[in-house]
């Protein structure tokens, strides 16, 4: 590999180049906690973790990953206080608003996962901005699951996929997992193959249910504002040293 603006050639050559993960999905946890423990509203921790998600995309690109999918607003996190949700969207809003050209130049491709219709006008329009900027860009994808939960996929999945048998689109017997696959947002980048969860949390959360049947998963307890790109390599090196049998001998 060669060297990169942030990583060192040393640093890259630790690394095998045919055990890159193709797709990463990240659980960007402790925003809300970084800022507790420096007595700081849950504001600035937010606004701490909303600037390290590109940074860790531009970290991924140079290792070689070509999908990054971040968990950025669940299903769930509608019962959180409202003066936080409405943080929460403003700072998505800012957050495209502030990278979509830095996006544009750098190679990455915006996307989003998850049931938008209930997100504010403004965050859809920063949304559909960002996607449209960047949809020449391919050197790396950067989704982010916004109002996502997995069990609301998988229910989202079955009721399209009822519809189109009735449509007589599919039929009830030719129902496959690689169909059921083809129907999940993720669909176009395929499962991950690396699961990260930041904040010392063991929990999948509603998160990928049905695409991290055979994801490798790693823990740390950094907190995502402090999450660095030397700790994305930590992680991908840990990935390289394990064998995935995927339920074979």
């Amino acid at each position: 590999m060669k060297s990169s603006s942030i990583y060192t050639l040393d640093q890259l050559n630790r690394l095998d180049k045919a055990l890159i993960p193709k797709h990463v999905a990240i659980i960007p946890d402790g925003n809300r906690r970084w800022a507790k423990q420096l007595k700081e509203n849950p504001e600035k921790g937010h606004y701490r973790g909303a600037n390290a998600l590109i940074e860790i995309v531009k970290a991924a690109k140079e290792i070689g990953i070509k999908t990054v999918t971040f968990y950025g607003f669940s299903t769930e996190n509608w019962s959180r206080s409202e003066e936080e949700i409405n943080i929460l969207m403003w700072l998505i809003k800012e957050f495209l608003s502030d990278h979509c050209e830095e996006m544009q130049k750098t190679g990455v491709r915006f996307h989003t996962i998850g049931n938008l219709a209930p997100l504010p006008k403004e965050v859809l329009n920063a949304i559909e901005k960002t996607c449209r900027t960047t949809a020449h860009c391919d050197t790396i994808n950067m989704v982010i699951a916004l109002n996502y939960g997995a069990r609301n996929e998988i229910q989202r999945v079955l009721q399209k996929i009822i519809e189109d048998c009735q449509n007589g689109k599919v039929q009830k017997e030719h129902i496959t997992e690689a169909l059921i696959s083809s129907y999940m947002d993720t669909a176009a980048w395929g499962d991950p193959d690396l699961f990260i969860r930041t904040s010392g949390e063991k929990r999948i959360s509603n998160y990928l249910l049905w695409q991290l049947a055979y994801t490798e998963i790693y823990f740390t307890n950094v907190l995502w504002p402090d999450f660095k790109p030397a700790n994305l390599l930590e992680a991908i090196e840990d990935f390289q040293k394990r064998e995935r049998r995927w339920g074979g001998a």
